[in-house]
């Protein structure tokens, strides 16, 4: 019997390249893209233009506003803060709940596992991203044009442009739904109707709200500078005190604003973690 014993699994040739991360075309790619973004930056330094005078005396400017700014006019919140900032609270609670029945059903239509129609989706799709690529600023001087200044074109535009955002999310959190629910639902013989209502929305609730409840709290400081155009709300208020060098009731603007939006803030979340 020979004293050699053969392996019992054969061995690999040994390999005399090396391994590394990255194909020659993906690093190519990313050398190239490197290569973009410092030829965009350069072109942007280039086009954007900088005047170093006015750099130099920026830290000096912003110490005089600051000075300015101080002491605040807290005496003027009662006049009229206290009622364009309510008046902001207002236009981004309607403009939500405005967008809401505006945004479901483009939400269902462009969901391509529950809508089968092509047409239908891209339709939704392009819907959609229209409302999401128009800024709320100038979705308010569209408004401010046909309606006139006032507080009903900041809630249409905070409404328009929250169609956009809700819409998509909800569609793609009803195509990320499992199929499970529905093709029971599907084989017991129910309507599409019913399978939204029993198999989607059960499923959706809680993204639902969550999305609903984020864009409240984004119109709010959206809807906070909405004014600047006329559409209404406390940015008028800012916008005047701006015009007339009121500075320290410029301080006092800025200071409801943050405290509005931290409330919304602390609200928001203390919802969603007793809620849903």
């Amino acid at each position: 019997m020979s004293d050699t014993t053969a392996a019992p699994f054969p061995l690999a040739p040994a390999s005399s390249g090396t391994w590394q991360r990255h194909t020659l075309t993906q690093r190519m790619l990313r050398y190239a893209l490197w290569l973009f973004m410092v030829w965009a930056l350069v072109q942007s330094l280039r086009h954007v233009e900088v005047i170093p005078e006015f750099l130099y005396d920026a830290p000096e400017q912003m110490g005089d506003m600051l000075t300015r700014m101080w002491p605040v006019d807290w005496s003027h919140y009662p006049d009229t803060i206290h009622s364009a900032l309510m008046e902001t609270l207002h236009m981004a609670t309607l403009g939500t709940l405005l967008s809401l029945p505006l945004a479901v059903p483009l939400g269902l239509l462009m969901a391509s596992n529950l809508t089968r129609n092509r047409a239908l989706n891209f339709m939704a799709r392009v819907l959609l991203v229209s409302s999401r690529s128009v800024n709320s600023l100038v979705w308010a001087l569209l408004f401010v044009a046909i309606f006139g200044p006032g507080p009903l074109a900041g809630m249409l535009a905070i409404a328009l442009r929250s169609v956009g955002f809700v819409g998509k999310l909800i569609a793609e959190a009803i195509e990320q739904t499992p199929r499970g629910p529905i093709e029971a639902l599907q084989a017991a013989g129910a309507s599409t109707l019913a399978q939204v209502w029993y198999g989607y929305w059960p499923q959706i609730k809680p993204a639902f709200w969550s999305v609903a409840l984020l864009r409240w709290d984004i119109n709010i400081r959206e809807s906070g500078v909405l004014g600047l155009v006329g559409a209404g709300g406390i940015g008028m208020a800012l916008d005047t005190a701006l015009n007339l060098f009121h500075w320290n009731r410029v301080a006092l603007v800025l200071i409801a604003i943050f405290a509005v939006v931290l409330i919304a803030e602390v609200v928001v979340v203390q919802i969603r973690k007793r809620v849903l």
